[in-house]
């Protein structure tokens, strides 16, 4: 069963607290999200860096429940 953009994000938050996330259904299929995340945690870390915390906050989810997800790392403006 594919994880809602909710759970996605509840996730994302627990792990990265200051995070703001914005999350979209790409194909309106539920199992093809892309994820904006905002943190003031990414300051000073790489791009790499940067989606590995959040590939690690969904706890090894990506390519069972959670199918695809484009995602994009930012820190705030």
């Amino acid at each position: 069963m594919p994880m809602s953009g909710k759970e996605i994000e509840a996730l994302i938050t627990e792990a990265l607290p200051d995070a703001t996330v914005e999350m979209t259904d790409l194909a309106g299929d539920g199992d093809h999200w892309a994820a904006k995340v905002t943190s003031p945690s990414f300051v000073g870390k790489s791009r790499v860096q940067q989606h590995k915390l959040v590939y690690d906050a969904l706890g090894g989810r990506m390519g069972g429940e959670l199918h695809a997800l484009q995602l994009t790392t930012q820190t705030p403006t």
